[in-house]
């Protein structure tokens, strides 16, 4: 059965401009293309197609597949399926092999709303194996709806006055210490030469540290030892919290002197993390925390770590991007890593480029090593490893910043 669709009315309401997505589908040629075809009506009108006549709907609205090409060789070969989860079986049992698919959208099923076009970039087929988000291919007139990074790496950089050598970051910890014993921490930590001083991303409105009084504490104690230094360090808060009080603990921040905020959009939402970025009465550099987004870049389906931590991040407004560096007490490898590197600096339009901040079991030790890597444009975030160098905080910070500027400094001669 035919639904009825008024053609001359919806036409003109649709201009014709799209944009993209390419996903990753795991699979052979066969499963992948059926399954490419399964997500150009699953994302958009998530209804039978055949029930739906010629015309502007099949015509604008249907997902459209754009390009594939094989992502890696396996091989192998499987019958062609003969259902959706046959085809899910046959990813599943052949995951070596896959495919990259470009699908196009209109712009309009986006209605020029940041939730709306991540739901048409991964909703309900993110609840379906095999498939994975590589990279997000922005029209013009959807790139202008984000303002992006407010600072990127350079505001960032003339905000810290340090116009070349990484940037370099610690976390306040562990979850328990007072308030008090806070500040304590983050005046050692700024007296030593530390740049970013934030929150652990634990840090909330507990009540042996709660939120006015610790930022106010640690806000004044940075602003003590830059007086002593004559540094520009900045205290980062955490305002990750219920979405009734983001707002307002921001605004806290901010009159109690913070230099920038901590949000895990994970936790509160992408466009969550986007309003506070846009906020021209905030107007202080964000730091995006990867906590809750894990499963979104495990295994082979959810979304790759390039658009992820670099594209989402930089339309949501991050101005600097935390994640796991390789080696540590997490997962992710390298090519990850680079994945990230790169997302954060790709080219899209107006959205600056922003920090990769790899931490998570970052040791003075490796610096050489990840200075090889990443090169100078990176905040490196070292927590426990600043406390397990001696007993004297601000002389571990102190050569912290030591090796770093004679490694970049040496690398700079070369």
């Amino acid at each position: 059965m035919y639904i009825e669709v008024d053609n001359e009315l919806l036409r003109p309401q649709l201009a014709g401009e799209r944009f993209s997505v390419v996903y990753r589908i795991a699979g052979t040629e066969t499963a992948a293309l059926a399954v490419a075809r399964d997500i150009c009506i699953e994302q958009t009108i998530e209804f039978p197609p055949e029930c739906v006549p010629e015309g502007a709907i099949r015509d604008f609205i249907f997902g459209r597949i754009e390009k594939m090409e094989r992502y890696r060789e396996s091989g192998k070969e499987n019958e062609e399926p003969e259902n959706y989860n046959k085809i899910i079986e046959q990813c599943l049992k052949d995951s070596s092999e896959s495919y990259l698919v470009e699908i196009s959208y209109a712009l309009e099923i986006c209605a020029a709303e940041f939730t709306q076009l991540l739901n048409v970039i991964f909703g309900n087929i993110s609840i379906k194996p095999g498939i994975r988000v590589e990279k997000i291919l922005l029209s013009p007139s959807l790139l202008g709806l984000f303002r992006g990074p407010r600072y990127g790496r350079a505001g960032l950089r003339q905000i810290l006055e340090v116009l070349q050598r990484p940037l370099l970051f610690s976390a306040l910890k562990p979850m328990g210490l007072s308030a008090r014993e806070l500040a304590r921490l983050a005046y050692q930590f700024a007296l030593g030469g530390i740049d970013i001083i934030k929150d652990d991303h634990g840090l909330s409105d507990q009540k042996f540290a709660p939120f006015a009084e610790r930022v106010k504490l640690c806000s004044e104690a940075v602003h003590r030892a830059n007086q002593e230094t004559g540094r520009k360090t900045i205290y980062v808060p955490n305002v990750t919290a219920p979405g009734r009080f983001i707002l307002s603990r921001a605004q806290l921040a901010k009159e109690y002197g913070a230099g920038g905020l901590l949000i895990a959009p994970g936790l509160v939402g992408l466009d969550n993390m986007k309003e506070l970025a846009e906020e021209d009465s905030i107007a202080l550099p964000i730091f995006s925390h990867p906590a809750f987004q894990g499963s979104y870049v495990l295994g082979d389906a959810g979304i790759s770590h390039y658009a992820l931590y670099g594209q989402l991040m930089r339309m949501a407004g991050a101005d600097a991007v935390i994640y796991p560096n390789f080696g540590g007490r997490f997962s992710f490898n390298q090519a990850e890593c680079r994945q990230i590197v790169e997302g954060t600096t790709a080219e899209m339009g107006h959205l600056k480029p922003i920090f990769p901040t790899p931490g998570g079991g970052i040791s003075i030790k490796a610096i050489p090593a990840l200075a090889e890597f990443y090169g100078s444009e990176v905040i490196f975030l070292m927590g426990g490893g600043l406390f397990t160098s001696g007993e004297d905080l601000a002389a571990n910070c102190r050569h912290f910043r030591e090796v770093v500027e004679k490694t970049f400094s040496s690398l700079d001669q070369i």
